[in-house]
C-alpha cells in the first residue's frame, strides 16, 4: 500500500488528507493453476505462490507468470483432504484440517511413509484459516465467531479477536496489518494485528474469496494482493447417451487467482475496489399489445449515473435521437413522438459506456452519534409515504416500533431494521409488487417488495431513504467481449446520515443464510455490477401534455437490456 495526497477539489492542498491505494500501478494476470479443482488458502515461497486443492489433497507451487504447477507433497496427499488454511514460517508449513491445526517441515513433505504432521491445536469447532506473526499462530474459526490466537511455544490461547465477517475466513499478514477474506461476504478486511481494529474493507469482484497472500512481482516491482476464488458453477453438458435429454444440468468446480486492487479514502469513508468497463444498452421495441394511437407522446428514461464508484464515459441514442432534461439532479432521456400510430412500430434507447467499480463506505456506530438533524426539506420529501407503502396501516406501524425496539442511533437501526425485513421475508419472483403490510403477511416477496418494506419501516422510524435501480449486469467478470442479458431487473435502496450523504444498502440477502447471521457485504455496499440511475425518480415513464395515455409501458413495448464488459480498468 501506498499513502499519497488525494485532492477533492482545487481548495485543497497537498497532505490535507490520505488515501490508501494497493501498491499497484498495471494490470496483472489472472492465475489459472493446471490441474486443480478447489484451492483454499494462499502463500507465498521462494517466488511462488502456495495453496491447498481441498478436493486432491494437493500442496501445490504456483509461478504466476506462467500458471505452472508443481505438487509439493506427491507423497502425501492424503494428508491434506480437506485442507482449509495455509501459512508458511520458514521452513514451517501450518494448515488447517477439520478442528485441527497442524505445522510440518518442507522437508518431511519430501519423505516417504505417514507425513510427519505435529498436532499444534485442537479446537471444539472447524478451524479454518491460518496465519503465523512471529511467535503468535492465529487461527480463524467461523464457528465461534473469532480470530484466536495462540503462543507457538506453549500452544495456549492468548487472546481472540471478534471475526469480522460470519463466513469462512482465511488470513495472512502484510507488517503491522492483519487481513482477512471471507467466503460469504466476498470481502476482505485490513485490521490491526495487535488490537482487532478494523481499519477498512473492500469488495471483491468475484464470489467466494478462500486465502490471500501479498505476492512482490520481480517484473514490475509492484506488491500485489492476490486472492484465490474457489466456488461451483453450473453448467449444461452434453450427454449424448440419452437422445431424449440430450442436455444435462450439472456442476463442476472453478478455481482461479486474481490481482485486487483498491483505493481506501478515509475522508469519504469509503473504499474502492476493481473496476471494469461495461458497455449498456436499454432500449424499447415499439410493439403495442392493442391497437394504440397517442398524439405528443413523451417517453422518458433515466440515464446512468455519476457517483464515486460509477462513471458515465459517454452515452448515445439508439433508434431515435433523443434530448437531455435534468430531473432531482438525474440525467434523463426524452423521446418524442407526435403522433403514435396504431400498431407502429420502433426501436429506440440509449447505449452508455459506465466504468464501474466495487464500494465499501467505512461508518462505525459512533461516527454518526452526533449527527445534525434531517432537514425540513427532506423530512417532507423521504419521510413520507409516496408509494404505497401503506405506512398508515396498523401492520407495518407495529413492525417499525418491533424493528428497533428501544436502538436510538441511525445505523444500528437501519441495520435492525435491514435484519427484521430478511428474517420475515424469503426471496421470491412475482410479477407484480405488493404492498408491504401484504408482503409482510406473505412472508416472501420480490426485490421490489423488499424495498418497500424497507422505506416504510425506515421512514416510520425517521429515516430519509430512497429507491435506487435499475439493473445488475450478470455478475462473470471473466466473461469478457459478449453479450450478457439480466433476467430480471433490479432495485435496492439509500438511506440518508445528515452531514455525510447517501449510502447503498442491497433491498434482500439473497437467501444466503437463512436466519441469519447475514451477511453485511452490501450493507454500505455495492460490487461492480450494480448499475446505478433513478436515485429516488421513476426510471421510466410516458406522459402526454393532457395526461390521458390510459396504457401502461408493459402495454406498448419490451425492453431489451444488454451488457457487454469490455475489460478490467487499470488501478485508481
Amino acid at each position: 500500500m501506498l499513502l499519497e495526497p488525494a485532492l477533492s477539489d482545487a481548495s485543497e492542498q497537498p497532505g490535507d488528507r490520505l488515501v490508501i491505494r494497493s501498491n499497484a500501478t498495471t494490470l496483472h494476470r489472472t492465475i489459472r493453476p493446471v490441474g486443480v479443482y478447489m484451492l483454499r488458502g494462499l502463500a507465498l515461497r521462494d517466488g511462488k505462490l502456495l495453496a491447498l486443492d481441498a478436493v486432491r489433497g494437493y500442496l501445490v507451487a504456483i509461478d504466476p507468470g506462467s500458471d505452472s504447477t508443481l505438487i509439493l507433497n506427491p507423497r502425501h496427499t492424503q494428508s491434506f483432504l480437506d485442507a482449509s488454511g495455509l501459512a508458511v514460517a520458514g521452513e514451517t508449513l501450518w494448515f488447517t484440517q477439520e478442528n485441527v491445526v497442524y505445522r510440518c517441515s518442507f522437508a518431511d513433505l519430501a519423505g516417504s511413509g505417514e507425513l510427519n504432521a505435529e498436532v499444534f491445536v485442537t479446537l471444539p469447532y472447524p478451524a479454518d484459516g491460518v496465519a503465523v506473526y512471529n511467535n503468535a499462530v492465529y487461527v480463524t474459526c467461523q464457528k465461534a465467531g473469532a480470530i484466536l490466537i495462540f503462543d507457538a511455544e506453549t500452544q495456549r490461547e492468548i487472546t481472540r479477536f471478534a471475526a469480522p465477517g460470519v463466513g469462512i475466513e482465511n488470513i495472512t499478514f502484510r507488517g503491522e496489518e492483519l487481513w482477512v477474506c471471507d467466503r460469504l461476504e466476498r470481502t476482505v478486511y485490513c485490521m490491526d494485528r495487535a488490537t482487532g481494529e478494523l481499519r477498512f474493507s473492500l469488495l471483491t469482484p468475484y464470489d467466494s474469496p478462500s486465502g490471500l497472500a501479498f505476492y512482490p512481482d520481480p517484473t514490475t516491482g509492484d506488491e500485489v494482493l492476490y486472492i484465490v476464488y474457489s466456488f461451483e458453477e453450473a453448467y449444461i453438458r452434453d450427454d449424448p447417451n440419452n437422445p431424449d435429454l440430450p442436455y444435462d444440468l450439472t456442476f463442476r468446480d472453478r478455481t482461479f487467482i486474481h490481482p485486487l486492487y483498491f483505493r481506501y479514502d478515509p475522508q469519504h469513508h469509503y473504499t474502492l475496489s476493481n473496476g471494469f468497463l461495461v458497455e449498456m444498452i436499454y432500449a424499447e421495441e415499439l410493439s403495442p399489445l392493442d391497437a394504440v394511437e397517442v398524439n405528443n407522446l413523451e417517453w422518458r428514461i433515466a440515464l446512468p449515473a455519476e457517483t464515486p464508484r460509477q462513471t458515465l464515459r459517454q452515452v448515445e441514442p439508439i433508434g431515435i435521437p433523443f434530448t437531455e432534461e435534468m430531473q432531482d439532479g438525474q440525467r434523463v432521456a426524452v423521446f418524442k413522438f407526435d403522433k403514435l400510430h396504431p400498431h407502429e412500430s420502433h426501436v429506440f434507447g440509449w447505449k452508455a459506456l459506465l466504468e464501474v467499480r466495487g464500494i465499501k463506505y467505512q461508518f462505525t456506530y459512533d461516527d454518526v452519534d452526533k449527527i445534525p438533524p434531517l432537514s425540513l426539506e427532506f423530512q417532507s420529501r423521504y419521510l413520507i409515504d409516496d408509494d404505497d407503502l401503506m405506512m398508515d396501516s396498523p401492520v407495518i406501524r407495529a413492525a417499525a416500533r418491533e424493528a428497533i425496539g428501544t436502538e436510538t442511533n441511525l445505523l444500528r437501526k437501519i441495520l435492525k431494521i435491514r435484519n427484521y425485513v430478511y428474517d420475515r421475508l424469503s426471496y421470491s419472483i412475482k410479477p407484480h409488487i405488493d404492498t408491504p403490510d401484504i408482503a409482510l403477511e406473505r412472508g416472501t416477496g420480490s426485490c421490489g417488495e423488499y424495498v418497500g418494506l424497507l422505506l416504510a419501516l425506515a421512514r416510520l422510524n425517521g429515516i430519509a431513504c430512497r429507491t435506487v435501480g435499475r439493473y445488475k449486469c450478470p455478475p462473470y467478470a471473466d466473461r469478457q467481449q459478449m453479450p450478457l442479458e439480466p433476467e430480471f431487473n433490479h432495485v435496492w435502496i439509500e438511506f440518508y446520515i445528515p452531514g455525510f450523504g447517501w449510502l447503498p444498502m442491497e433491498s434482500n440477502v439473497d437467501d444466503v443464510v437463512e436466519g441469519g447471521p447475514y451477511p453485511t457485504r452490501f450493507f454500505m455496499g455495492l460490487p461492480w455490477f450494480h448499475a446505478e440511475m433513478a436515485k429516488g425518480i421513476s426510471f421510466e415513464t410516458i406522459r402526454t401534455p393532457t395526461n390521458d395515455v390510459d396504457v401502461s409501458i408493459g402495454e406498448l413495448a419490451i425492453n431489451h437490456v444488454r451488457f457487454t464488459i469490455l475489460g478490467e480498468l487499470p488501478p485508481l
